[in-house]
């Protein structure tokens, strides 16, 4: 395909996840400015594993090889030798429509952090009047100004009407910690206490809401990625981004594979990544990233940064378990899409910042056992990416470097002697039925039996997020506050691998406000650039 007409547009976007798509939709909303987006796998939001939020749990353990990428990471040092799966969604939607449907905004002390680093683009008051806008709330609040009603994105709170085993859970929390029960987590004001309600990325009717159903849906395009209404938007699927293409330091294309053929796509005036954990292996292939590691590749340098692919950070994972009494249902029999069966959001039990997020608690229970899945929300371990050749379709090393810090097994560890021995007290005082199974009070009390039974209950978050931070670049950065790759012009990375200080929860909520963020930066400078003619006139 040759440099003509057919085959540049505007803005090339590269991933159909929550950032891709808000950003896609976003552009194309003014009817003069063309968009062509690139998605690997293919569109199947009426797939029933897809659309039927109660697969959503069961996604994350088989990783279809239809709806995923498939890879693992590098054996992990400080876990035994473990390797764990590295993959995302490969399909529209990206990992919004195979994730577990939490959705969570990362707090006003975690934004603060991304304010002080990179202005008030980022404060966390912008950021409140950006998720209003986003969503569709649909549930109970203790400040309905926090909250928005008419976005395109539907979050149901759920269930309507909680199990007596998530009351018995959620109280045994509140006794045990001393943060009474809250209605809201996503209110600024209430951030940190025990509920009885998840808020989901689901329609009213329980099926989930994706980046996809939400942003590309039949009123934005077809489903084979037609624009509809005169939007000049073209998605392709099954379609794979090879390298970013440069003029001098200017991206002005991209190179894909489609239908087993090699063709270019060119762009008058941004190409835009949105691809998540694949996003630094783009750059890498591209020119920018560690000279070093680019030379030994046979890969020509645009330009030499070796943040790129570092700072990798990703929540820990571990779990209790519980028996129950067999009379309690973990779920509504009405509302089997509320999938979870209570939950909290705690401070470090050390007392450490103890008005701040550090540990997430997750209540799934089933007719025999409840699990109380927990995440480490502030580790300071960190991983890195890199790629091993220049041929794209070879996987990226993916050392996440889990409990490479020691810091992060003493945090774990805490949660366990601290919360969980005392919420596994409480709980059984509530109902004698419940009573801890995993790990027992004995090997709480024993550091070195603690230490061992978390590295082989450890599991792998899909939380990955930071390694092309969001900085300026003597402080790790690769991208600059709004998204501007360093060193290069026209080239912008909007994701959560930007993230530039780890969430304080699940990542989706995080990369819709990154890419809607952004957005809002591109649509306003399109404004102020109108008239334009020749491709490259700024």
């Amino acid at each position: 395909m040759g440099k003509n007409s057919t085959s540049t547009y505007d803005y090339i976007v590269i991933g159909t996840g929550p950032a891709g798509a808000v950003i896609a939709k976003s552009l194309t909303d003014d009817k003069r400015t063309s968009v062509l987006v690139l998605e690997s796998g293919g569109n199947h939001d009426k797939d029933k594993p897809i659309k039927d939020s109660t697969f959503a749990l069961e996604l994350e353990e088989v990783f279809f090889s239809n709806y995923f990428w498939q890879g693992e990471g590098t054996p992990q040092e400080e876990l035994d030798g473990r390797a764990f799966e590295w993959t995302t969604g490969r399909l529209s939607g990206g990992g919004s429509s195979i994730n577990g449907e939490q959705y969570v905004r990362p707090t006003a002390a975690v934004l603060q952090r991304w304010e002080r680093l990179l202005g008030p683009l980022w404060s966390p008051d912008k950021a409140v009047r950006r998720f209003q806008a986003l969503e569709n709330y649909n549930g109970e609040t203790t400040n309905i100004n926090a909250r928005g009603y008419q976005g395109r994105i539907s979050i149901r709170q759920a269930p309507e009407t909680p199990t007596l085993m998530a009351h018995k859970l959620t109280t045994a929390i509140e006794r045990a910690t001393g943060y009474p029960i809250i209605l809201d987590y996503n209110d600024p004001d209430t951030p940190l206490g025990p509920f009885t309600r998840w808020q989901l990325f689901q329609q009213p009717n329980g099926r989930r809401e994706s980046s996809s159903t939400a942003f590309l849906s039949p009123d934005i395009m077809t489903s084979t990625g037609r624009d509809v209404h005169n939007r000049k938007l073209t998605v392709m699927f099954r379609t794979t981004a090879l390298r970013i293409l440069f003029s001098g330091k200017r991206a002005i294309g991209v190179e894909f594979l489609k239908d087993g053929k090699c063709i270019r796509a060119y762009s008058r005036k941004k190409v835009i990544i949105s691809a998540g954990i694949n996003s630094p292996q783009l750059l890498m292939l591209s020119g920018i990233g560690s000279a070093k590691m680019l030379k030994k590749a046979g890969i020509p340098v645009i330009f030499d940064n070796p943040n790129v692919g570092q700072r990798l950070k990703n929540h820990t994972l571990n779990f209790a378990a519980f028996t129950t009494n067999s009379k309690d249902r973990a779920l509504p029999a009405q509302d089997p899409n509320a999938l979870y069966t209570g939950g909290a959001f705690l401070p470090d039990p050390s007392g450490i910042d103890p008005d701040e997020r550090a540990v997430q608690l997750i209540g799934i229970g089933s007719e025999e056992q409840l699990t109380i899945a927990i995440l480490y929300l502030r580790p300071k371990s960190k991983g890195t990416i890199r790629i091993q050749s220049k041929d794209p379709l070879n996987i990226v090393l993916a050392d996440e470097g889990f409990l490479s810090d020691p810091d992060d097994m003493e945090a774990v560890k805490r949660i366990y002697q601290t919360y969980i021995r005392n919420i596994a007290l409480e709980l059984e005082k509530i109902d004698p039925s419940y009573k801890l199974l995993s790990p027992t009070f004995e090997t709480m009390d024993d550091d070195e039996r603690l230490e061992e039974f978390i590295k082989e209950n450890f599991d792998h978050n899909h939380h990955q997020q930071g390694f092309l931070r969001m900085a300026p670049l003597s402080e790790g950065g690769v991208v600059n506050r709004k998204g501007n790759v360093h060193g290069v012009q026209d080239l912008i990375v909007a994701d959560a691998s930007i993230v530039p200080y780890t969430v304080d929860g699940n990542t989706s909520s995080a990369a819709y406000l990154i890419g809607y963020t952004i957005a809002k930066q591109l649509c306003k400078r399109k404004k102020k650039q109108r008239p334009r003619t020749e491709m490259g006139e700024e």
